[in-house]
Formats: structure tokens, sequence, C-alpha cells
């Protein structure tokens, strides 16, 4: 009887140096906050996997639970099958160690920092704790949108791979997200970034390298107006967020997307404004600073301009019927 003989199959694969490499099949991101967590449930639902990282076990296993909770969330409204949510948590890791963005083709920094200064800090030695673990052509990118490009990637090895890119996840539906290069910015890491938001089904909006771009220089100038026709008391805060929503269009009202955003974060952008420009518009109103001091800061501590149960739902009593 002739012997039979068994090959395995790999050898006649392609070897690994060989394969073709799909651009952005894993990305790292620093920071599994509110907007980390966005960020990484949109980017596993389009097929990537992701590595967050965060500063202890238990943070992670918050961050699941909360990514978790926001996908069930999604399949009452109709919006993913309990399958769905299977393949997307199996995308996501967390991690402590930098290390493990090791094969990760994007690092994006996500973290929720206090003032300018030690933001600025912290984040140039995030992105020199990412370089020394990820490949040269790893790009670096920040969603910070105050802080500029340039400045936070000064000290690193290969500034030409580091990209601002601020998505908008504050506002139900948005789907936009700034890019912005530095002044070392390579074109092919502005060019891949931008393929990586089109990736995710969002619009690219090229800007130029400026604290605040677009979008955050014109909702806190919103915002402050806002607190000053509040103040004057030309209307109350319900048919403020009224009038915004019926008459622009708008899915929240100014005291609304403020709150959702988290009013120590839009204090923090209109210091990080005012600091850079000195114009007097980007100074917080009164009202905005009573409520951060009163730890009041939104739908994260169930009370801001209005006050919310623990799903993050509005239970402040309407004036105005809509």
């Amino acid at each position: 009887m002739t012997e039979l003989l068994v090959e395995p199959i790999e050898n006649y694969g392609l070897s690994k140096e060989s394969r073709p490499k799909v651009l952005f099949s894993t990305i790292g991101i620093v920071g599994c906050g509110t907007v980390g967590q966005d960020l990484t449930i949109t980017a596993a639902k389009h097929g990537i996997e992701v590595i967050f990282l965060e500063l202890s076990q238990e943070l992670i296993e918050k961050a699941f639970s909360e990514i978790a909770r926001e996908l069930d969330r999604q399949i009452n409204h109709w919006g993913l099958t309990p399958s769905d949510k299977a393949a997307i948590l199996s995308r996501i890791k967390g991690t402590i160690s930098y290390a493990d963005f090791k094969d990760c083709e994007l690092v994006i920094d996500a973290i929720r920092s206090k003032q300018r200064e030690s933001s600025l800090i912290m984040r140039k030695q995030i992105f020199r704790n990412i370089e020394q673990y990820v490949s040269p052509d790893c790009i670096i990118a920040t969603n910070s949108s105050t802080l500029v490009i340039t400045e936070m990637s000064s000290e690193l090895e290969h500034k030409e791979r580091c990209v601002s890119m601020h998505i908008s996840t504050s506002a139900p539906g948005a789907s936009v997200a700034e890019v912005a290069r530095g002044l070392h910015t390579s074109d092919e890491s502005y060019d891949k970034v931008m393929k990586f938001v089109a990736l995710l089904d969002k619009i690219a909006i090229p800007v130029i390298e400026s604290p605040g771009l677009i979008s955050v220089r014109l909702f806190v100038v919103l915002l402050n107006e806002a607190c000053e026709v509040l103040m004057e008391g030309v209307g109350t805060m319900e048919n403020i967020d009224l009038t915004a929503r019926t008459s622009f269009n708008m899915p929240l009202g100014p005291f609304e997307l403020a709150d959702k955003i988290g009013l120590e974060k839009v204090l923090r952008w209109m210091e990080n404004l005012y600091g850079e420009f000195g114009n007097p518009r980007y100074i917080a109103s009164p009202i905005l600073k009573k409520l951060v001091r009163g730890n009041k800061l939104g739908r994260s501590t169930c009370s801001g301009f209005y006050e919310y149960n623990c799903e993050g739902e509005n239970i402040s009593k309407k004036t105005t019927k809509e």
C-alpha cells in the first residue's frame, strides 16, 4: 500500500512578509472614557480590531461594561442585533501596556485631561510612550481639538507621522471629522488618515491647524451667547434650547449639548481658546463656571444645566411642550 504523504497547507500559502496588508486592520486608542468608547465602537463596527489602553484592569472592565451597555441600547433601538454586538466585542481588547500597540497602523490619543499645560505635558509623554513601541510608519494621532499637533509631536523622532483628527462624538448623528496636519506632517500620513475617516463612513473636513478647529470655536461662542440670553431673562433655558432645535434643525440645543459633552470639558475648551487667542468671546460664562465648581458636570454627574437619571435621560421639569 502506498504511503500517504501529508504536507502542511501553510507551505503553499503566502509568507507573512508577502501577504497583502489591509490598511488599518488594527488600531490603538489611548484612553477609553466617553470619547474613547465612541471611537472604539465606531471602529469595531467597521471590522477594525481595536486595542484600547487604560491605567488599570479595573478601568478596562469599566470600559467594557459601558461599551456593552451602549451596544445594548443600540439593540433596543433596532440599530444592532445581538450577533452584531458579539462580533463588535470580539474585535476589542483592553490593555495596560503600550507594548500591545506594536502591530497597530494607527494609535489615537483620546484621553480626558484638565488644564491646558498639564494636558500638553501628559499628551507629549503619551506620544513618546507610543513611539517607543510602534513601527516607524505607524500614524500617531490625537482627538484633541484645542491643542495643536505640531506642539504635541515636537519631541518625537518621527514627527512626520503625527496628525490631528477630531471626530465629533457629541451630537447625535454627527458624521464629520476635522483633520489637521502639523508643521512636520507628511502627505502620506495625512492621506492615510483621510482614508481612515472614510473607512468609518465619516466626512473628512480638511482644516488648517488651529486651536478649536471649526466645531469647538463655533460651539463655545454659541453656548456663551445662550448663557447671556438666559441671564438677561430673554427666555428660559428650555425655550432657548427649543428655539435652537426647531429654528436651526439642531438635534440638541446648546445647553443640552453642553451637558452631553461634559461641562468641565467645555470650560477647558474655553480656557484653552482664551489662552491662545485672548479674545473675550471665549471667556466662559459665570453660569458655566458656577456649575463646574459645584461638580454639576452634565450627564456624567446626573446634573448640569438639566437633571438626568442614571440612563442619561433628561428628567428636568419642562416648561414648554415640544
